[in-house]
């Protein structure tokens, strides 16, 4: 075997090359640890988005998990045990909780309440209002020649099931005298009847009304109802009743609409039902109920559109002025801009968001839901101590705007540390792009921290849904939304629905219309319903 030559005997010509050679073979190595360096970061930016997704999906799956099988409700635990010890780190935490259990403290000593061991009240007291049956049993045994000492009473609350009866009006034709010319004068009472030739009285309507709108029965259950109580009706009949009943009360629920939407705060909120639509068969047409909560004068209005679309439904505030809450739809961001609006946020959907992201963040998320938590004890403190809107006003102004503060602080600080993506990142940013909005509460002791009671007033189309399915065709998508509208401010109010239908339908006729105003829930004389 040759030799490998010595570095002396080449001659410079044979080292220039064997040197430029070498040097290619470094560059194309270093080419390759490049190209292999573009790919692994090209790789690991493959895999932590792959990660991201994966973690995004799993969230997904745990999220529909839980509503299927999972608690609705939304109540924050602290993972720390009651006996634990804490090492806070952020004293002004500490403060705010020492400040809201020693106005707590201070409000449960004026407005005490005892919970002192009671003894056990014993059977439930049956209502002294109630008719009562009584059945005389007599002993077996001879009684003859005994003498009754005493008698043993007992009660057990009966049923008898509900009944149709005829109403029979008889009128009196009287007749006068004949006068010098042969005339003669013709007197009847007059027939009061709200829809004439309608064989269905005010409380039966009121009864369909009511088993329709309030305990959510389809129409076609509510005739078999009436086939048990030994009338069978016609469909196409009940279907009049229906129509003429709605069409009775329909001006009214005009006066409402205005009433409502002059209120200088209101909830919006909209929910989504189904109708059946002649132009779509086989299928059906997916409609929105617009629904306004007025919590000054308690007043629930639904109002039925063909679509989601804030063209419509919302025009009116183009022209007013007041405050709006809702919840973070974009189709109102464009109230934020109206120079004479205060839109509020909701403060129990920002917590939501952070309700969902603790299994992403536990850490984060609970901070903030500590702190939320705070905020809602301090209402808690305002409904207990039965609060002026001054007084609350003046208690939020100096309990529950530091707590802001702090979550505003805290989600500035901690927002550019996640991914924009995650659940947490989608909490923060919820919050951070409403942030004014959910200050706004503030402003006003009137004013409340969430949307829930508009929340609470659109259950019962919810449930309703479960029940008949859809609505007949537009028209009855209408009527739906006069009847929740009534039904819920009567729920509102502490009005009973039955009681008030009933009146409102024997009396509509006979009332103007500028007086239209006292049928209202809201504004009714409760002593005319007694």
């Amino acid at each position: 075997m040759e030799a490998p030559q010595k570095a002396a005997d080449l001659n410079p010509e044979t080292l220039a090359k064997r040197v430029a050679v070498l040097e290619a073979a470094l560059l194309e190595k270093d080419a390759i640890i490049l190209e292999n360096a573009s790919i692994i970061s090209e790789n690991t930016d493959a895999i932590s988005m792959l990660s991201a997704k994966l973690q995004a999906e799993q969230f997904k799956y745990a999220q529909l998990l839980r509503m299927i099988y999972g608690s609705k409700r939304e109540r924050f635990v602290s993972s720390c045990l009651p006996g634990q010890l804490l090492l806070e780190f952020e004293p002004k935490t500490i403060e705010i909780e020492q400040a809201v259990a020693e106005e707590r403290e201070s409000i449960r000593i004026a407005y005490e309440r005892k919970k002192a061991k009671k003894a056990h009240p014993g059977r439930f007291a049956l209502p002294t209002h109630l008719p009562v049956v009584e059945t005389i049993l007599e002993p077996e045994e001879d009684t003859t020649g005994m003498v009754c000492i005493g008698s043993e009473v007992t009660d057990e609350l009966g049923y008898t099931p509900a009944t149709l009866h005829i109403n029979r009006t008889r009128r009196p034709i009287y007749i006068t005298k004949e006068d010098e010319q042969g005339c003669q004068k013709q007197v009847i009472a007059r027939l009061n009847r709200p829809i004439p030739k309608c064989i269905a009285s005010a409380a039966l309507l009121t009864m369909i009304f009511i088993n329709k709108f309030i305990f959510h029965l389809p129409y076609y259950r509510i005739m078999q109802m009436m086939g048990q109580m030994g009338v069978s009706i016609p469909s196409s009949t009940f279907e009049s009743w229906a129509k003429l009943g709605a069409e009775l009360i329909k001006p009214l629920y005009a006066v409402h609409r205005l009433y409502v939407f002059s209120e200088i705060y209101q909830q919006i909120d909209e929910s989504p039902i189904k109708v059946m639509d002649k132009d779509k068969p086989g299928s059906t047409h997916q409609g929105y109920m617009w629904v306004r909560y007025a919590p000054l004068s308690k007043s629930v209005f639904f109002e039925y559109c063909k679509s989601r679309s804030t063209q419509g439904p919302l025009n009116d505030l183009a022209t007013f002025k007041g405050s709006i809450q809702t919840d973070g739809y974009s189709g109102y961001t464009h109230l934020a801009k109206a120079p004479d609006i205060v839109h509020l946020s909701c403060w129990a959907h920002a917590r939501r968001y952070f309700d969902k992201a603790q299994a992403n963040d536990q850490q984060r998320a609970s901070k903030v839901l500590k702190l939320i938590q705070l905020l809602y004890a301090i209402e808690s403190l305002a409904r207990e101590g039965n609060m002026t809107p001054e007084q609350r006003h003046a208690l939020r102004l100096e309990k529950s705007l530091p707590i802001l503060n702090e979550i505003g602080s805290y989600i500035y600080n901690e927002r550019s540390k996640v991914l924009p993506k995650s659940p947490i990142g989608v909490a923060f940013e919820y919050c951070g792009n409403r942030w004014d909005s959910l200050m706004n509460y503030l402003k006003d002791g009137i004013l409340e921290i969430d949307s829930n009671l508009i929340e609470n007033t659109i259950r019962p189309l919810a449930i309703g849904r479960k029940n008949y399915l859809f609505a007949g065709n537009h028209e009855a998508a209408e009527s739906i939304a006069m009847f929740y509208s009534f039904f819920g401010t009567c729920r509102k109010n502490d009005i009973d629905p039955q009681k008030w239908l009933t009146y409102v339908i024997n009396n509509i006729n006979d009332t103007k219309p500028s007086q239209l105003k006292g049928l209202l829930p809201q504004f009714i004389d409760k002593n005319l319903l007694t």
